[in-house]
């Protein structure tokens, strides 16, 4: 049965089922604050009927404190708002009887003051919160984050799956953009895996997933949006924590951290320093067969190589509440990285025309650093009590990387005499700048509709110089013909209008639309070779919220995106692998374009059933060539025609019992890709599967565990085929004196079974890898939470899981 068949059946027969008649509704919203008119988030929002005291529904804060929902029930209730570390608010009774709107206002929580060392604040979150426009994956206080990096912690997220070289997949497609507080990090695939494995998770609140991004964003991402939430300062006085800790997988890599907040009066400044190692022992086996005449010839080549990074990373920033309508501020992240590459590898190479066997080795040794820096000012002002804000960023990023590698190759025929040998010398360094403006206005009306509207500049400059030296070993090494020098400037300019409301009761609309102009010059100073591309694209959106009941909504999404190829790709550069694998550049890349529709079944706010399809044009993949008479591998990023995408996929949380809790998700998912390559048609189709469970328990005496499991059957990526994979990860915790220490043990990859397994099997290319990253390891973390003052108010952005879980 085709693919497209299987969407529409299931489309008509199981995706909209009428549960009911709907009913005339009243909505109910407001706005939640503290004292000193910050709004707070996470604060539970609940219809209590007075009679019975029966909680009838309910919802929880925004980040901006607000919260909106609706009632189809008539009678008398009360409003109940609550928040750790806050007085319970309880609205005077009031009647529903028609489908008017209640709007409350701003209601205002009274903090509760208390000697923090005679009070224990205690509070828990679901791991996985499920909304209309995206999923939230919190990751603060999660044991499993504990001494973990950004990148370990994407990839424990719903739908995605990160392969051995660090690349992002959400949902099987590729062209995933990550933000990092709504803001673009600009950088390749490669460099943004390693910035990430700098980041520390306990920097991290939240992650967020977004599989149908609006207007609002940045049309950059085809395959979606994946947006990691900094902590911020959420308590008054100073309040901070230390951790210290150690990982082992076949290497020693220790890692430590501070963070202070201080929040008094109008300003409000956090800081935190950490520093990590990362290091890996890839065990790496590559099997390549090539037609000769007589029969094949077998490439066989075992490789050991040997990462480590030294990675030091500070985030910091300080706000400024002006009044009660305006506020300043100003963020910082600043990071490096060092440390080296050693590898080994021994090729073997056989002929059917003959007994001897040649042998390659190649040992190479590469010395690697970067350093980045980001600076944010922001300014936000709400100008009306309605909600009227408008905000505006300015950002500036400034990252170096540098590289020096050498790469010693011996030839040897059956045995290891008179052996030749050679060097190539490898010399790569970049700089990159990025300004970025941006201007954001939201404009609510009374009737509840709300129009966004913003302009956005950013201006990108690379420079790349790759110097290249090789010769036999011990002479003079010379100059290789495939050093490059490459300038790189990409300007963006883009406008946005968003607007959402609704048609009745029943349904909720959004509808955007934004426009973006890109100017991008290529400049290959050594060949001469100027690569200019400028292009206006329109990228709309739509969204409408189908409330078929209290319990139950549909949403159907539609957006149009882009990838543009990045500084990288378009470099018309060789990188040596080994002497018979190279990397090469494409100066004549497209940008791919991509277009998604999605429809979600949303129920009781936790269980999730969505059918997506998208079509990408243009498609970015990694494709391998070989030159028969050389022998020599080749790999590039090239555009093939088309790819396309179905996926059907269960969020499915429980409660088995008070002290154990589950998420879990499993996904179906078809991929198919299409393209003329080289003298052959590609028309390569699999359909594939991923189950992602989590599993939250409370043992006695106060230890809690978490145990996730992956399994990702065999998929496909362009003209390659990847084998199955799954793995567990576990961890326990501890925490002693009131909860200000606590001692966590993580274990990864527990039963060794991270292997990634690739074919490739297309025209004359006949190509198995097996890569395995020492994954397996286990990490022990031991903090410290501290505070300081007498008496100081106690904030937390989260309530309790089970509440949370049962209110819409």
């Amino acid at each position: 049965m085709k693919a497209s068949t299987i969407f529409i059946f299931y489309m008509v027969f199981f995706i909209n089922p009428i549960l009911g008649e709907a009913k005339i509704k009243t909505q109910i919203s407001g706005q939640v604050m503290d004292s000193q008119g910050v709004a707070l988030p996470f604060a539970n929002v609940a219809l209590v009927e007075v009679e019975s005291e029966k909680l009838i529904t309910g919802t929880v804060s925004e980040d901006n404190g607000k919260f909106d929902f609706s009632t189809s029930q008539k009678g008398t209730f009360q409003l109940k708002v609550t928040s750790i570390g806050f007085q319970p608010f309880l609205s005077d009774p009031f009647e529903v009887e028609n489908d008017e709107s209640r709007d409350f206002g701003k209601i205002v929580l009274q903090e509760e003051t208390a000697d923090l060392g005679e009070v224990t604040v205690r509070s828990s979150r679901p791991e996985v919160i499920i909304q209309a426009d995206k999923t939230i994956v919190n990751v603060e206080g999660t044991v499993m984050a504990e001494g973990s990096t950004a990148l370990d912690v994407i990839g424990r997220s719903p739908g995605v799956y990160v392969d051995s070289d660090g690349n992002i997949n959400l949902n099987g497609r590729s062209g995933v953009i990550v933000l990092i507080d709504d803001r673009q990090t600009y950088m390749s695939a490669a460099d943004l895996a390693n910035f990430l494995r700098s980041m520390p998770a306990d920097n991290i609140k939240s992650i967020e997933v977004i599989n149908s991004p609006s207007s609002r964003y940045d049309a950059e991402g085809s395959g979606g949006v994946i947006n990691i939430r900094l902590k911020k300062n959420t308590m008054n006085g100073v309040n901070g924590s230390v951790q210290v800790g150690h990982q082992y997988n076949g290497l020693n890599t220790p890692f430590t951290g501070a963070t202070v907040n201080v929040r008094s009066g109008k300003w409000t400044t956090n800081a935190s320093l950490n520093y990590n190692e990362w290091a890996r022992i890839i065990d790496l086996d590559i099997y390549r067969r090539f037609q000769v005449e007589g029969g094949l010839s077998n490439f066989d080549q075992e490789a050991n190589i040997n990462i480590r990074r030294r990675n030091l990373f500070f985030n910091g920033g300080a706000d400024y509440q002006i009044n009660d309508k305006h506020s300043v501020g100003m963020s910082i992240q600043a990071s490096g990285s060092d440390g080296p590459d050693r590898g080994l590898s021994l090729t073997n190479i056989s002929n059917p025309n003959t007994a001897d066997l040649n042998f390659l080795e190649a040992v190479n040794n590469n010395e690697t650093n970067s350093q980045r820096i980001f600076t944010n000012l922001h300014y936000i002002g709400n100008l009306d009590t309605l909600g009227t804000k408008i905000t505006s960023d300015i950002d500036i990023t400034r990252m170096e990387t540098g590289s020096l590698g050498f790469l010693d190759n011996s030839y040897w025929l059956n045995e290891r005499v008179n052996q030749e040998s050679d060097r190539i010398r490898t010399d790569n360094d970049m700089l990159y700048t990025i300004y970025t403006a941006k201007v954001d206005f939201t404009k609510p009306f009374k009737n509840g509709n709300v129009i966004e509207t913003g302009i956005k500049g950013s201006w990108v400059r690379s420079d790349n110089n790759l110097d290249i030296q090789r010769g036999v070993t011990g002479e003079l090494l010379r100059p290789d013909p495939n050093s490059n020098m490459f300038i790189y400037n990409e300007n963006v300019l883009a406008g946005y209008v968003n607007y959402k409301g609704k048609f009745s009761d029943k349904f909720e609309y959004q509808a955007g639309l934004r426009g973006e102009h890109s100017d991008i010059t290529g400049n290959s100073v050594t060949l001469n070779q100027v690569n200019e591309q400028r292009y206006f694209d329109l990228f709309p959106s739509a969204f409408l919220k189908q409330n078929v009941s209290e319990n139950y909504n549909i949403v159907y999404n539609y957006n149009r995106r882009i990838t543009r190829p990045n500084y990288r790709l378009l470099n018309p550069f060789v990188f040596y692998v080994d002497p018979l694998t190279t990397e090469r550049g494409n100066p004549n890349l497209q940008p791919q374009y991509a277009q998604n529709f999605e429809m979600s079944h949303n129920i009781k706010n936790a269980y999730q059933i969505t059918l997506a399809y998208g079509r990408i044009t243009n498609s970015f993949n990694q494709i391998m060539s070989q030159n028969e008479e050389t022998r020599e591998s080749v790999f590039q990023v090239q555009n093939l025609d088309r790819a396309d995408n179905f996926s059907l996929r269960f969020t499915l949380p429980f409660e088995l019992t008070e002290w154990w809790s589950t998420s879990n998700m499993l996904q179906v998912y078809y991929n198919r890709f299409q393209s003329p390559l080289g003298d052959e048609m590609l028309d390569m189709e699999q359909w594939s599967g991923m189950v992602r469970t989590q599993h939250n328990i409370t043992l006695p005496k106060g230890f809690k565990m978490e145990i996730m499991g992956l399994y990702l059957s065999p998929f496909l990526e362009g003209q390659a085929k990847i084998r199955g994979v799954g793995w567990v990860d576990a961890g326990v915790t501890k925490s002693f004196k009131d909860d200000k220490i606590s001692l966590t043990v993580n274990a990864t990859d527990v039963f060794r079974t991270q292997v990634f397994r690739v074919n490739v099997l297309f025209d004359q290319i006949d190509t198995s890898v097996q890569q395995y990253n020492s994954n397996q390891a286990i990490r022990f973390t031991l903090r410290y939470k501290f505070n300081r003052g007498e008496n100081f108010n106690v904030r937390s952005r989260s309530g309790s899981s089970e509440e949370q879980q049962r209110l819409e």
